[in-house]
């Protein structure tokens, strides 16, 4: 196992160019492999929707339902998956990709930055991601418990003790993270195809006593308990929409294993198992079952029921995995793209770069988690939260992919509207049906979002304030070496690594460095890191090296936004160059800012987020520590920067 810390340095994209180069090829891999593993990863939340969804609708609709309702349900269910998670997610989505990668940030970097800055389709992306933070904080909590409330049907005195075992079952989860998840990782596609397979029998044993249930996977049973259930039908696609939760994850995952993989594993099990699964619910339900406690374990042969609730449970805490895994990942795009504070990544695995882990966005999640699921205590409460988050990213990704289609496939405007409009009218109803729950617990994930778009936004307005403040009177680096060669400034042998966002000026450091000191070593390195608008660049194009006096050298370095930096490679990188870096006496510069107000009239931010800007400044990872540096060969220079 790996421990192997990573750099994630506010990217500079002030000119707006981006190199746009061909990804590296992967190795390869039989795509059947690449699908087991992505039963793992993919689709956990999705795959472990059918515990609480059917459960969730007859709660909902008053558990006393007749066959119209069930059979309208159902319909609803099969649609639901195949406009949304078939069609427009499969079909449409996964085509569209940032150099391999999916996902809201990666089709926002494509779309809204890379062809040319838009901040309104940046601020879209931006809050669909921060909604998929505040939802994927449910997404444990609902899961764990509703496989664990499947105790009570085995053991009805073990009820007292269920929301204890899910808090425990879920702080060990987290507070495993930081060693990685590579060495039972392997164990997940066959546990999550156990599960696929178990759920898609137990829905073939439920349809096996009631065939006819199988009229309901018409759309016209679907479309007429909506024309004529009136409010109550469309409350209930609140309830409805909780099947499709997880879907955003085939795209996202994407480029962890390629678009063909997800279709074979999509196509091939989960989607046929989710429909019979539903169907089996919904045809014990016509067959007369009691629909007390959870109707998806009314579906198992009570010998077998608690080796279900067992492998249940599995699953979610796989599903639960893959959440966090995701918000690693996506605060990885976040810091990159220079919407988050740096923050120490360390990579877990040797074999898997997606394996990494985030100390930050792993206790934040787990307060969230373990507190949501102290609050609501039962599935059935949290389900009143859940799906609100997710229909609005949906609707927002929705957003995306119509500037997608004209942009990326030069689609006609008419043709493109058309495809969206029909996504944007699903999406909005679901979305419409889902701010019913807002008093019932809905707004915790909003409130969750609200919190981290707006941490995102301060931090970026107050990065770009800092960046004009400092950079406010550039100076030529010609005019300033020939200055220190006038005013006699001593050039004592060694080499300095100046690390700077300056591209072309005299890095304010460096020249602050000199005022304060009358001294710099003879050989000077300004290294500049950029991170790209793509997900990796390739190795050869990772440097730009330019000689720009005698003993004076200006290094690029390029990094995507699904990369970890390789700054131990600038030696090897400047051997060729003519200057020949010898690591042990290098001494690495670095600038530190502590953020003060400005007097009135001077103000680049407003007090509110000037404030909470300062806060996350002190509070960020420390730059020595974050690039790997060796302590004793570093100078770190403070300076006050009023904003």
């Amino acid at each position: 196992m790996g421990d192997a810390q990573q750099v994630e340095q506010i990217p500079d994209t002030e000119d707006g160019a981006a190199r746009v180069a061909p990804r590296p090829p992967k190795p390869a891999k039989p795509i059947a492999l690449l699908g087991l593993a992505a039963l793992g990863i993919v689709f956990g939340d999705i795959g472990t929707s059918p515990l609480y969804t059917m459960k969730t609708v007859l709660e909902d609709s008053g558990r006393h339902v007749d066959p119209v309702t069930i059979l309208g349900v159902l319909s609803l269910l099969v649609w639901t998956l195949i406009i949304i998670t078939c069609i427009k997610y499969v079909s449409f989505a996964m085509r569209i990709d940032n150099d391999g990668e999916g996902g809201i940030l990666a089709l926002m970097s494509l779309i809204g930055i890379k062809r040319g800055h838009r901040p309104y389709i940046v601020t879209i992306g931006l809050f669909g991601a921060a909604l998929i933070y505040g939802d994927g904080a449910i997404t444990p909590a609902i899961s764990v418990l509703s496989a664990l409330e499947g105790l009570h049907m085995v053991v009805p005195a073990f009820d007292p003790y269920v929301l204890p075992a899910g808090v425990v079952i879920l702080l060990l989860l987290f507070l495993l993270q930081p060693f990685g998840t590579s060495k039972i990782g392997g164990a997940f596609g066959p546990v999550m195809l156990t599960w696929f397979l178990a759920t898609a029998g137990l829905g073939a044993y439920g349809v096996a006593q009631h065939p006819a249930v199988l009229v309901g996977l018409s759309p016209s049973y679907g479309i007429t308990f909506l024309v004529h259930g009136g409010f109550r039908a469309f409350a209930l696609l609140g309830s409805i929409f909780l099947c499709v939760t997880g879907a955003e994850a085939l795209y996202a995952d994407m480029g962890h294993f390629g678009r063909r993989p997800i279709w074979l594993a999509w196509f091939g099990l989960v989607f046929p198992a989710l429909i019979m699964n539903y169907a089996g619910q919904a045809a014990i339900v016509l067959n007369g079952v009691p629909t007390q406690d959870n109707i998806f374990y009314r579906l198992c042969p009570p010998p077998l029921l608690l080796p279900l609730v067992i492998l249940a449970t599995l699953a979610t805490i796989i599903a639960s995995q893959a959440i966090i895994t995701g918000a690693f990942s996506m605060t990885r795009q976040a810091i990159q793209l220079g919407w988050m504070p740096r923050l120490i990544i360390k990579q877990t695995s040797e074999q898997g770069y997606g394996q990494i882990y985030v100390g930050a966005a792993n206790w934040l999640l787990m307060l969230a988690t373990l507190g949501l699921m102290l609050a609501f205590r039962k599935s059935d409460n949290l389900s009143a939260a859940y799906g609100i988050a997710v229909s609005a990213t949906m609707l927002m990704t929705t957003g995306l992919l119509f500037f997608a289609m004209r942009e990326v496939w030069q689609w006609p405007v008419l043709a493109a509207a058309a495809v969206a409009a029909a996504f944007f009218v699903v999406d909005a109803t679901f979305f419409a049906a889902n701010l019913l729950k807002i008093m019932d617990g809905g707004w915790v994930p909003l409130a969750l979002a609200s919190v981290v778009y707006g941490a995102m936004h301060i931090w970026h307005a107050g990065t770009m304030a800092v960046t004009a403040e400092v950079a406010a009177h550039p100076k030529n680096l010609q005019a300033f070496f020939a200055d220190l060669a006038r005013d006699g400034i001593a050039r004592p042998p060694g080499t300095a690594v100046f690390v700077s966002r300056a591209r072309t000026a005299t890095p304010p450091l460096l020249a602050w460095h000199v005022r304060q000191n009358r001294c710099l070593y003879a050989s000077v390195v300004i290294v500049t890191i950029i991170s790209e608008l793509i997900p990796r660049v390739p190795p050869g194009q990772r440097f730009d090296v330019k000689r720009e006096l005698e003993g004076v050298w200006r290094v690029t370095l390029h990094n995507g936004f699904m990369e970890r930096l390789h700054l131990q490679d600038l030696p090897s990188a400047l051997r060729g160059q003519g200057c020949d870096l010898d690591p042990s006496k290098v001494v690495y510069y670095l600038g530190r800012w502590t953020i003060l107000r400005a007097p009135k009239g001077k103000r680049r931010l407003s007090l509110f987020a000037e404030t909470i800007f300062a806060a996350m400044d002190r509070n960020q990872a420390h730059l020595t520590d974050v690039l790997g540096l060796p302590c004793d060969q570093v100078v770190e220079t403070g300076r006050h920067v009023e904003i």
